[in-house]
């Protein structure tokens, strides 16, 4: 009895107790194991809860603090990346909560939150939550990822995409307008023929003569609006020549002049005549002056609603520059955002208005010219631009006033021609035009033609259309060198499209002068002279 009482005493290693002890010591060994990963992970690990109106947490671990810049020492419970002030979009916020509070949970969500700094950062998360609270709150499990440079390289990728995908619409449109440009020039030659020929008539009525310049001065128009279209379509190689800063004036002020008239802008053009030229790429500088004006432009509107620009040349001999200013009538440009208007990406506009480039180009162009561009302004009193640009050439001859309809040309008897046009109507004016002023001349449709032609009879010059079907310009001058040297130093091309394409090498290596289409009589009668000469 004694033994056995003595026997019951002594601890029983499967009783409850011993096993208790054993499950509660795995629960704390489990516990350190998940603190130690829960404090190591390179993740931020959050508990807390989440509502329409606030945030708060029950556990942040370090890493949690690090993306979102809390220091280390930060109690948990002040870590709250959850606030309705962490969100920079609020209304992310709202679709969170609703994402949470319906599905329960969400995967590699996408969220911009303020740190505690109140800088951005961009951060995936990875959610579970419990069913919402009467208070509509939901408690939520979640791993979040600081993605800010992964997103960064994204968007340097996409912009990157976009930009290679507008480069290739820009070359489609490029070629589209090509094409485009070369079917409206030919009609557009021949109308501008027409009236040329016609107005020289004797005997004109005022009123016919009238009607035969607008024909003119419209289809001038209408050549503008191509030659516009195809500088701005195609990009081109740098090519400086002699350029007249007034002629780059004033087609860009063409080009503005439909936009101004509609949105109340009056523009005025003080000219100085007879500046010497500079040696520039005159695109160059007409995409300088261009973003100058349209700068101006909606500064005044913006301002005013209205507007006055202004735009002046001048040669400054002391300092041997062409001078070109650009002023308007806007509000100005504060004192102390004048200093980085020419930084990159610096603009004064609203966001989505403009992308702060433009300036720095403007920059970049006049730098790379030898020149200089400087502002001046005043707040309230407008803006002005000066762009001065070194002289290197001679100066123009003295311009001398013309009519709107030229004047007929200097009648020059003898010289057999060829004019090679596939156009029916272009060529009949200026077979016409050609034979009025005593040439001999004969047609042909296209390269296979002339080339039959020159074959047979002797010819003093050739003019020839550059794009043709059968054997186009390039073929039929190269076929022509082999057949019939002599001639192949006589040749004058006709085009509606050079600039940036193959036929502007192919012009330079051969040497040939050439006239745009639509092109004046009276200019291509000259050119006939001089290659006769």
């Amino acid at each position: 009895m004694t033994a056995g009482r003595n026997q019951s005493l002594i601890p029983n290693p499967q009783s409850p107790t011993a096993t208790t002890v054993a499950i509660i010591r795995r629960v704390n060994r489990r516990a350190a194991a998940f603190a130690r990963l829960f404090e190591a992970v390179h993740e931020g690990v959050y508990i807390g809860t989440i509502g329409p109106d606030g945030s708060s947490t029950i556990a942040a671990n370090p890493h949690l603090k690090l993306i979102f810049g809390y220091a280390g020492d930060t109690a948990e419970a002040n870590v709250r990346p959850f606030d309705v002030d962490r969100f920079v979009d609020p209304q992310a916020r709202v679709a969170l909560v609703e994402r949470l509070t319906t599905d329960g949970s969400v995967n590699d969500y996408l969220l911009r939150l303020r740190r505690a700094d109140g800088n951005a950062v961009w951060v995936e998360l990875t959610a579970r939550a419990d069913a919402p609270a009467d208070d509509h709150t939901v408690r939520i499990e979640a791993l979040v990822r600081d993605v800010s440079e992964r997103k960064k390289l994204d968007d340097e990728t996409r912009d990157l995409y976009q930009q290679l995908l507008q480069a290739e619409k820009m070359a489609a449109l490029g070629q589209t307008v090509s094409g485009v440009a070369h079917e409206l020039n030919n009609p557009l030659a021949t109308i501008l023929s027409w009236a040329e020929r016609l107005s020289q008539r004797t005997g004109l009525d005022d009123s016919v003569r009238r009607g035969l310049e607008t024909i003119f001065s419209e289809s001038e128009r209408a050549a503008r609006i191509v030659r516009n279209l195809l500088t701005f379509a195609r990009k081109r190689q740098t090519t400086r020549a002699m350029v007249d800063v007034n002629h780059v004036a004033r087609e860009t002020l063409a080009l503005r002049a439909y936009e101004q008239r509609v949105t109340n802008v009056a523009v005025i053009d003080a000219l100085a005549a007879g500046l010497p030229q500079v040696f520039a790429d005159g695109h160059q500088v007409q995409q300088v002056l261009l973003n100058l004006v349209i700068n101006a432009e909606q500064a005044m509107l913006a301002a005013n609603g209205r507007g006055t620009l202004v735009v002046r040349t001048w040669h400054d001999a002391d300092q041997e520059c062409i001078i070109l200013e650009v002023n308007d009538d806007g509000p100005g440009i504060p004192e102390e955002m004048q200093p980085k208007i020419f930084d990159p990406f610096f603009t004064t506009k609203d966001v989505g208005k403009g992308t702060g480039l433009g300036l720095t180009v403007a920059y970049a162009i006049v730098q790379e010219h030898g020149g200089r561009i400087r502002l001046e302004s005043r707040p309230g009193h407008g803006a002005s631009f000066y762009v001065e640009l070194p002289v290197s050439g001679a100066k123009l001859p003295a311009a001398t006033p013309r009519s709107r309809l030229p004047a007929a040309a200097t009648l020059v008897a003898g010289g057999a021609i060829l004019v090679v046009e596939d156009e029916a109507q272009l060529a009949s004016a200026v077979v016409e035009a050609l034979r009025d002023a005593g040439y001999l001349v004969q047609h042909a449709a296209d390269g296979e033609e002339a080339l039959e032609k020159v074959r047979a009879e002797p010819f003093d010059l050739v003019i020839c259309d550059l794009k043709m079907p059968r054997l186009d310009g390039p073929s039929f001058y190269r076929a022509l060198e082999a057949a019939v040297p002599r001639l192949s130093r006589r040749v004058i091309f006709v085009t509606g499209d050079v600039a940036g394409t193959d036929a502007e090498k192919f012009l330079e290596e051969s040497g040939c002068p050439w006239l745009a289409k639509p092109f004046r009589l009276s200019d291509l009668l000259r050119a006939v002279r001089e290659g006769l000469a």
